[in-house]
């Protein structure tokens, strides 16, 4: 097997350390192409000394990581106690990326440090971010008119409590902001599975009148009246109860020429406001005249479902997973969910991650950042 992972929860960094490099080194051997570590707060004052021992112990091609509040090993999601998970795979070619972000004069980003020439074809895109100093959303937009259709898999880490106290690694390096990453090329292949833990309810309905994220007239209604029309005829009192819960979401068709939309065609984006006088709707995102929209609904049952429903059917040799920090325990009554979900439908295969701060991964062909989401690449030996 060309992939192999490790987690330990020694509270002595150098134990946890040794622990997880030796395991990986006893089964995957020197040398691997790409490794990715990531460590909880407890370890990130000793991170640079984690990554020196990895880089010496494994002598890796590409090597990643960070620090989060919770990491994520085989059928299991460490939250907040020290672990370390390390992770390792042949994947042939592949090319080390770090990105910084400048913002312009008029309000736009520069992006430094995306390499002119690759060498390969890429397939896809490892990107891990700093959430204070580093624009996802505008990366992604930039990128697709740089490598459009490239999926894009990862996710903000979410050790840091505000600009400077991040933790990226990059090579045998650590820094605390910007983003780092790595381009895939054809050595392996790589399938994304994005689940973004809502149902639909109601019809799905043409925008008519919006401006950038308010939406005023939603199929010639306004669209306040609009969404409490759809939860009054759709949904029953718990389901209304779960909105009271846990907020109103409103998903947007990414491919509008897709006939029978489900689950993975609706871009899910959060309610952030709402005016009684006009009857106009605030999301976190624009939403054009003339899209198809849909309410949603989140709740811990709705978010097991679809993920089950996601997975079933794949195979895979690895994955990296890259789970919202507002899921876990916070959101499912049993710890360890979607690592668990990942391990049942695929099988107990080499898995890390972290619990982000913002998830990333593409809808309907197109790469976002998303919250409440389970971000998962899958690896399949070539």
């Amino acid at each position: 097997m060309p992939f192999a992972s490790s987690l330990s929860e020694h509270p002595v960094a150098s134990q946890a350390t040794g622990e997880v490099a030796g395991a990986v080194l006893e089964s995957l051997g020197e040398r691997p192409d790409l490794v990715v570590v990531t460590a909880t707060r407890p370890h990130a004052g000793v991170m640079p000394d984690i990554v020196a021992t990895v880089a010496a112990v494994l002598h890796p091609l590409a090597l990643v990581g960070g620090v989060a509040e919770s990491v994520v090993g085989t059928g299991h999601e460490i939250e907040e106690t020290p672990a370390i998970s390390l992770w390792a795979g042949r994947v042939g070619p592949l090319a080390p990326v770090q990105v910084s972000a400048t913002r312009l004069a008029d309000d736009t980003w520069h992006f430094a440090g995306w390499p002119d020439r690759i060498g390969f074809d890429p397939r896809a895109l490892l990107l891990l971010a700093d959430p204070f100093t580093f624009p996802a959303q505008e990366f992604l937009a930039w990128l697709h008119h740089v490598r459009p259709g490239l999926p894009v898999i990862g996710g903000n880490v979410s050790g840091g409590r505000g600009p400077g106290g991040t933790t990226l690694v990059v090579g045998e390096r650590v820094v605390t902001a910007g983003a780092t990453g790595v381009i895939l090329g054809a050595g392996v292949d790589v399938e994304t599975v994005v689940s973004q833990g809502c149902r639909a309810y109601g019809s799905p309905l043409t925008v008519t009148r919006s401006d950038r994220n308010v939406i005023h007239e939603v199929a010639g209604m306004p669209a306040m009246e609009c969404m409490v029309d759809q939860i009054r005829s759709s949904l029953d009192p718990a389901d209304i109860a779960g909105i009271e819960a846990n907020g109103l979401f409103v998903g947007r068709l990414i491919d509008e020429y897709v006939e029978d939309p489900g689950p993975g065609d609706f871009l899910v984006r959060t309610v952030v406001g709402a005016d009684r006088t006009t009857g106009a709707v605030a999301v976190d995102d624009r939403v054009p005249v003339g899209s198809t929209v849909r309410f949603h609904l989140r709740d811990a049952e709705t978010a097991d479902r679809e993920l089950a429903t996601l997975l079933q059917g794949r195979q895979a040799n690895a994955a990296l997973m890259f789970s919202c920090n507002g899921r876990g325990t916070r959101l499912f009554d049993d710890a360890h969910h979607d690592a668990l979900m990942l391990s049942g439908a695929v099988g107990p295969i080499p898995l890390a991650g972290f619990l982000a701060a913002g998830e990333i991964g593409p809808i309907g062909g197109q790469n976002f950042v998303h919250a409440f989401t389970a971000s998962v690449a899958l690896f399949r030996d070539r």
